[in-house]
């Protein structure tokens, strides 16, 4: 708003810009690699979730576990012992996402390349690793590693170490928000000219006593103990909660005119970004969803493009009884009840920092194969839910513009517009 003349006013958007998709990489208790998680959440449908002993007498004692996977194996014991598994897990799918675009780092130009990952709560495990140390045995026993294993940006530091990059690197923690944020921000360095080619999204892995015994206080997790296997189940009548969840989403994003000039393979476009904040309350939406709507309709706007051309939509879809009421109503009023929507996390967890990473890399492989990934567990649909949820098995379908959503505690929103290559 000006002072001198009391009016307010709105900068015109910029030109529609979308950025290419060339490379996916995926870390997922739902399977390693692009290839493998794909036929996990559209086939397989037999989700890695179960008992943990580190949750033993918590109401929530499971976990989605990345299981087809050893870092150690992949990375070395050496460079292992250098991160925490959040930045194990990045590092790893930093790796397939470059593979895939068919990007050679020593020959890239360095400093043209850009790092942005997301994550919730950073090296979490580690932590408290170091605190337990310190209580019980002393400082002299606390590492001198805890600062770089700990840190939210350990993952987008490993991964800009491990690839050589020189470019801009940053990490984003916006809760379960952040790697659809770290997404969105690669778009806008794109856009801008700051880089070529840009590896963005999330990682996380917190199977810590510490978390989930707050998440229990908090009443945000399922307690299904009998059967964890279906304890997650997004937009089901009897949903009581998350289902926490560790892994990596990375895509590789490029500048169209780069991607072009190099021949590179496009599977999917990022056409639209938006953001918002709820500015409501430290755990709970804004009731009428109207904090998301706003990220979707700025996203849409960025991209050019209009509600009804959306055919797909992955959704946070978390399985809490309010939330995934919220986002539905919000879905219905904003795209009407034609897009087809799905929640992957029943087969992947509730990843927070790294779900809109993962999600956002499904969402490309949804886009190239015309193909939207069930939501499992849903058995008894919600009949408050007004809006045409996939249930049991993937549906073909035909659709050019898909959405992905996003909401993290704090009332951190974002929303991205994928259309098809």
């Amino acid at each position: 708003m000006s002072a001198a003349t009391g009016r307010s006013y709105r900068r015109a958007p910029l030109a529609p810009f979308a950025a290419a998709v060339t490379g996916v990489g995926l870390v997922t208790a739902a399977g390693t690699g692009a290839d493998a998680a794909w036929h996990g959440v559209t086939e397989d449908l037999v989700p890695a979730v179960g008992p943990r002993p580190e949750l033993d007498g918590l109401p929530c004692d499971f976990f989605y576990s990345v299981t087809d996977c050893d870092p150690a194996a992949v990375l070395g014991v050496a460079a292992q012992r250098l991160m925490d598994r959040f930045a194990q897990l990045a590092v790893i799918a930093a790796r397939e996402a470059v593979a895939d675009a068919g990007l050679d780092p020593a020959v890239w130009d360095s400093g043209r390349v850009g790092v942005v990952i997301g994550s919730a709560h950073g090296g979490l495990p580690f932590y408290d690793e170091q605190h337990a140390a310190l209580a019980g045995r002393g400082p002299r026993r606390v590492s001198p590693k805890l600062a770089p294993l700990s840190v939210v940006n350990g993952a987008a530091s490993s991964v800009s170490l491990d690839l050589g990059v020189h470019g801009p690197s940053q990490a984003v923690s916006t809760a379960c928000s952040s790697g659809t944020v770290a997404i969105g921000t690669a778009h806008q360095m794109l856009r801008s000219g700051a880089c070529d080619i840009v590896v963005a999204g999330g990682a996380e892995s917190t199977c810590t006593r510490l978390l989930i015994a707050s998440a229990c206080s908090l009443k945000a997790v399922s307690t299904r103990r009998e059967d964890p296997a279906s304890a997650c189940r997004p937009f089901d009548t009897h949903r009581d909660g998350f289902v926490v969840g560790e892994g990596a989403g990375l895509i590789v994003l490029e500048h169209p005119d780069h991607a072009r000039a190099r021949g590179a393979t496009v599977r999917a476009h990022v056409s639209g970004y938006g953001s918002s904040s709820d500015a409501h309350s430290a755990v709970a939406p804004d009731p009428d969803g109207l904090g998301v709507e706003r990220a979707l309709r700025t996203a849409l706007a960025d991209a050019g493009l209009s509600p009804a051309d959306v055919g797909h939509v992955n959704a946070h879809g978390t399985s809490t009884l309010s939330n995934d009421l919220i986002e539905a109503t919000m879905l219905r009023r904003v795209l009407g009840e034609s897009p087809l929507v799905t929640s992957t996390k029943a087969m992947t967890g509730h990843t927070l920092g790294a779900a809109g990473g993962i999600e956002t890399a499904l969402t490309v492989l949804a886009l190239q194969h015309q193909l939207v990934p069930p939501t499992v567990n849903l058995d008894a649909p919600d009949p408050r839910i007004p809006i045409d949820v996939v249930a049991k098995e993937a549906r073909g379908a035909s659709f050019d513009c898909a959405v992905k959503t996003s909401l993290g505690f704090g009332g951190h929103n974002a929303a991205l517009v994928l259309t098809r290559a």
